[in-house]
């Protein structure tokens, strides 16, 4: 059995360095593209030796071996027909991560995922060139559907992600974990967003703008939890929500019996959910998804119910307030931070920051404890490079232990 804990790497190939010194340019170009079509057919050749059903922890690249892939193939995986693909980027390097996080979802709905070891937050040639070589390769092991390729990715690599597909118009959709844009923020795409993010995200503000301002198809969920991958079980949701979305355009034939498996595991889900205006949030999702497919009066009436009532307007009022709150925290803080390194005084800067932690510290959760820790997880992530040792005591306060998976 091979191992699947050692890193893949492809066919050894003799140097021909002293041939390749007497051939004139052109031929030795020929030969090279020559060569790598054989190492791109060995590859096809080598992906029969690798086990399905597990995480492999580093595949090497056959035209590049410094790129490595964190890879998973279902275990049915057959190259005698079409699967889809996961390509995800991750702003550390931890391929493995997005890997695991997609994994039963992947087992479940026919999906190889790929998480690069090489692409990180920096300069965008670095990921740019490992998002290169590990979807060639990628193509060239496995039998993929062309149009069936999604890309996805956790803050810097969420962005990384978007920028792949907003440049490549061949990506069918987009797995977006606590960010969103690489540039400026888009409206209208031609491809659908499943946007994700923690309670305690410190971008968890820029998902909630990105949901209520995109108009082409998306979906921004959120969980318990700091800046990170989505858990497996959110993973499975946002998979499921691309296969509809993927029946809808009639990138893959509709299954009656799942749409209605779906449609009913949403309706139980929305029954159990405690709060009105969270209710009033996933019925309005599920009518989006579904309408045209299932019945969806019923829940139509229902949300048309709970926005006649005043706990649900009042609630809706206080998420509008608590967005220009937590901006209001984050601009004085940053203008404080301003002030102070133009030679103002840093015990202001302190206090206000002081002031954040206790609230940040409160023992029961509400939404002013994950403004605060919002706030401050912004603060410290906005403020790389200032190395004076008293703002550096400050940030240590600030900062949670290693940045979680």
């Amino acid at each position: 059995m091979l191992d699947a804990t050692r890193t893949l790497r492809p066919p050894y190939i003799p140097p021909v360095r002293f041939a390749i010194a007497a051939m004139p340019a052109l031929l030795f170009q020929c030969m090279w593209k020559k060569v790598i079509a054989l190492l791109l057919a060995a590859a096809a050749a080598h992906a029969a030796d690798l086990p399905t059903g597990q995480i492999i922890d580093s595949v090497a690249c056959v035209s590049d071996d410094t790129q490595h892939y964190a890879l998973y193939l279902p275990s049915n995986y057959t190259p005698s027909r079409q699967w889809s693909v996961i390509l995800a980027f991750d702003g550390g390097a931890r391929g493995r991560v997005p890997v695991e996080r997609y994994q039963q979802a992947a087992e479940k709905y026919g999906y190889i995922v790929a998480g690069s070891l090489n692409s990180r937050n920096g300069p965008w040639e670095v990921s740019m060139q490992a998002a290169k070589a590990m979807t060639s390769d990628v193509k060239a092991r496995f039998s993929i559907n062309p149009k069936r390729v999604y890309t996805a990715g956790m803050s810097g690599g969420a962005r990384v992600a978007m920028k792949i597909a907003l440049e490549s118009r061949q990506i069918a959709g987009v797995f977006a974990s606590s960010a969103g844009f690489p540039d400026e923020f888009i409206a209208r795409l031609p491809f659908p967003v499943f946007g994700s993010a923690g309670t305690d995200d410190f971008n968890h503000l820029e998902m909630y703008q990105l949901d209520r301002r995109m108009t082409s198809a998306h979906r921004v969920l959120y969980f318990e939890g700091g800046h990170t991958w989505l858990p497996a079980e959110l993973a499975m949701q946002a998979v499921e929500w691309m296969e509809l979305q993927a029946m809808k355009s009639g990138l893959r034939p509709r299954d009656t019996a799942l749409l209605e498996r779906w449609f009913a595991a949403r309706g139980e889900r929305i029954d159990a959910l405690p709060d009105n205006a969270e209710t009033l949030r996933a019925l309005i999702h599920l009518i989006a998804d579904f309408e045209g497919i299932e019945d969806v009066s019923k829940f139509g009436e229902r949300a048309a119910r709970l926005l006649k009532q005043q706990d649900v307007r009042d609630a809706l009022s206080e998420e509008s307030k608590n967005e220009e709150r937590e901006l209001q925290m984050q601009e004085e803080l940053s203008e404080l931070r301003d002030r102070w390194s133009n030679g103002g005084n840093f015990a202001t800067l302190k206090e206000r920051v002081t002031t954040l932690l206790a609230r940040s510290k409160a023992a029961d959760d509400s939404e002013g404890r994950r403004i605060a820790r919002r706030v401050l997880s912004n603060f410290a992530a906005s403020s790389r490079g200032i190395r004076d040792p008293q703002y550096q005591k400050l940030l240590d306060a600030i900062r949670p232990p290693a940045a979680g998976r």
